[in-house]
């Protein structure tokens, strides 16, 4: 999912859970909505909560990998335009396997409003 922006608003993140069955490096994130795409991790150091862009992530195999807010995530920065609930946010993930074949996987991401929970799981169908 991505978390939706005000007007003005000029970077926000996106989050997911992957999972690959025999193993894989996610090298790259692009999506068209975006001037700019990265990966980053946010640590905390001490009693300071710091963010770095990474170039690339190991995705172990039969592993879930989670993209989740205060952790890894997918910042999209100098955006085109907001994006408010209910938009599909076109994002391609670039992998490469052990063996060096890329691969691009397509997605389209769905939009929550800025003030939804950061915890609740866009798969679960339970409702409150």
């Amino acid at each position: 999912w991505v978390r939706g922006t005000v007007a003005g608003q000029k970077a926000t993140g996106a989050f997911m859970k992957l999972k690959s069955v025999a193993g894989t490096r996610l090298g790259e994130v692009k999506s068209p909505v975006a001037g700019v795409v990265e990966m980053h991790e946010m640590s905390m150091e001490g009693d300071v909560m710091k963010m770095r862009s990474i170039g690339a992530l190991d995705l172990p195999p039969g592993k879930v990998v989670e993209f989740k807010p205060g952790s890894f995530h997918v910042m999209l920065i100098d955006l085109k335009a907001p994006l408010k609930a209910g938009d599909k946010v076109p994002i391609s993930l670039v992998l490469q396997d052990k063996a060096g074949v890329r691969q691009t996987v397509d997605l389209r991401v769905p939009v929550r409003a800025l003030t939804a929970d950061a915890m609740m799981d866009p798969h679960d169908n339970h409702k409150p």
